[in-house]
């Protein structure tokens, strides 16, 4: 049964007091489920009524259940048993939790570095699917992959159209060209459900099931947590839950979360994206912080930070709120089973895009780094040299930025120097997450350094994620980018380029919207990944070290 609980003390109680109240006043909750457009306001009114299709999603998505039940039967019969989800955001993000919790493999693919992109594609093709996951089909990250399985797929003998499933927006160009070219099977989602709250349609189901995972449990789990988010209660959670996220005094905009042994892997990535590109417009909105339960901006919660814990569902509600040592601590715990986590949150971010006078539904900055991206392949202008080499680290950044800088650890210095009272920093590593995991261990560091909320992104994963905030929200972030030479690329047939210069065009093309944008950027990139790898990590340690000593 699905279950969902919220505890909140200090400045998150106290907005839970002032602004619940109000909104069921309002009837913010009842009009909310009977999907009233004209919450968000007059501007928001025309994206918004093609957007709640997430409310009621339930009975669409039951229908699939015995068709992606039978699908897999069928493939596992052929043999067919490792699954390769090639998609981004939306797309990638709630499969990655839900076969997560579930203790089933999938291979998620959000990936263009070569070495990751190699590494996914070398394993066992003969017992190998993919399924492309794009509402559009255009995401070029995604009809990079589906090329290469595809061709793959042909050369090793393989009927590559029987192993190829498709899940898209009806109408959408992929799901025309994957019917011309006979794919094993095309899904269709709910067009009028965006990107980031597709978790409970094809596009959450479709990968998850063919895996292996619940999804009936999952669902049954949120459509019973819905059953009383429609209440005009004061004691309705998703109200309460929407309410702290949007309504503390002053605003608390960087959701710091943090996994108390909630038994949910990867859930706060999916929160991540969904309250990033909800609310990161207009110069304003939340920031979402992946860290962890001994993370410096659990422990020493600043002015402008929301601690959220992840509870376990039989645990003790009250463990962890309280730790801090002061019993009127801002803290948020919440637990739930997974289908409850997903549509809760969906709809407490939809309350907070209320209170906070913002869209949810939009995402008008995402594009702008995608355009960059596409101009560098098409225009090919050669790489500016770097501001200067340091060991197997090529240092670039506005001249202003790195000033006198001749080191790594002068130019991290000259990059933190400029992070705002109230700001953050951003980590984006254009790597293999999987073969350079260990680069995020970079974060607790440089939140104990500088005393700021740290957010680390995978790119171009965080393209799809927090890349809207950060062109379109609280304009206090500096940013770090990280890239890295590969021994070999990876081809992508028919297109004039390959998987590293996709990635290379779109870490720049990211960092020119961004230098547009007034934010300042350092840019690192490894002549040679492990050793630069180790070489970031000892000059973020110097940095701890000198403060320490400082």
């Amino acid at each position: 049964m699905g279950s969902f609980a919220l505890i909140a003390t200090g400045a998150a109680l106290a907005a839970v007091d002032a602004v619940v109240p109000g909104l069921v006043d309002e009837q913010v909750a009842s009009r909310l489920m009977a999907k009233d457009a004209t919450l968000w306001g007059h501007d928001a009114e025309t994206e918004a009524s093609v957007r709640l299709g997430w409310i009621d999603l339930f009975e669409g998505s039951r229908a699939l259940l015995p068709e992606i039940a039978g699908l897999r039967a069928d493939l596992r019969a052929e043999g067919v048993d490792r699954v390769v989800l090639c998609g981004m955001g939306g797309s990638s993000l709630a499969p990655e939790v839900i076969t997560k919790e579930a203790g089933v493999d999938l291979v998620v693919l959000d990936a263009t570095d070569p070495e990751q992109v190699r590494a996914a594609l070398d394993e066992d093709l003969q017992r190998t699917m993919i399924v492309v996951s794009s509402k559009s089909g255009s995401t070029v990250e995604t009809d990079s992959q589906r090329r290469l399985f595809e061709r793959a797929f042909t050369d090793a003998g393989i009927d590559a159209a029987s192993r190829i499933v498709v899940v898209t927006d009806p109408g959408s160009p992929l799901e025309e060209a994957s019917r011309k070219a006979g794919y094993r099977r095309v899904f269709t989602a709910n067009p009028e459900v965006g990107g980031r709250y597709s978790a409970l349609t094809a596009f959450g189901l479709v990968p998850s099931g063919l895996a292996g995972a619940d999804i009936e449990t999952l669902l049954d789990d949120a459509e019973d947590s819905a059953e009383f988010l429609g209440d005009d209660a004061e004691d309705n959670v998703g109200l309460q839950l929407g309410a702290v996220l949007g309504g503390t005094t002053p605003l608390r905009d960087k959701i710091v979360f943090a996994d108390a042994g909630s038994g949910l892997p990867g859930f706060a990535d999916w929160a991540e994206q969904l309250i990033a590109e909800s609310t990161g417009k207009l110069g304003t909105g939340l920031l979402p912080v992946v860290s962890s339960i001994d993370a410096p901006e659990v422990h020493a919660v600043a002015p402008d930070v929301l601690p959220v814990l992840l509870a376990p569902l039989d645990g003790d509600a009250a463990d962890g709120v309280s730790d801090s040592g002061t019993p009127d601590a801002t803290r948020v715990l919440v637990r739930g089973s997974l289908g409850s986590q997903l549509f809760v949150w969906e709809y407490a971010v939809a309350v907070a895009g209320r209170i906070l006078g913002i869209n949810p539904f939009d995402q008008p900055d995402v594009e702008a780094a995608k355009k960059a991206a596409r101009g560098l392949l098409d225009d090919r202008p050669e790489s500016a040299p770097p501001a200067f080499v340091d060991g197997v680290v090529e240092v670039r950044g506005d001249p202003d930025l790195l000033g006198s800088a001749t080191t790594v650890g002068e130019a991290l210095q000259a990059l933190l120097g400029r992070l705002p009272d109230h700001g953050y920093l951003s980590v984006q590593a254009y790597l293999d997450r999987h073969g350079q995991s260990e680069l995020e261990q970079v974060r607790a560091p440089l939140a104990n350094v500088t005393g700021r909320p740290v957010t680390f992104g995978w790119g171009p994963r965080f393209l799809h994620s927090t890349g809207q905030y950060h062109k379109g929200g609280s304009p206090v972030g500096v940013f770090l980018q990280l890239t890295a030479a590969s021994g070999e690329d990876v081809a992508i047939p028919d297109q004039p380029f390959g998987f590293g210069e996709l990635i290379a065009a779109q870490a720049a093309g990211d960092a020119q919207v961004l230098a547009e944008h007034g934010r300042p950027v350092l840019r690192l990139h490894l002549t040679d990944r492990d050793a630069g790898v180790a070489q970031v990590r000892a000059a973020v340690d110097a940095l701890v070290g000198a403060g320490e000593n400082g």
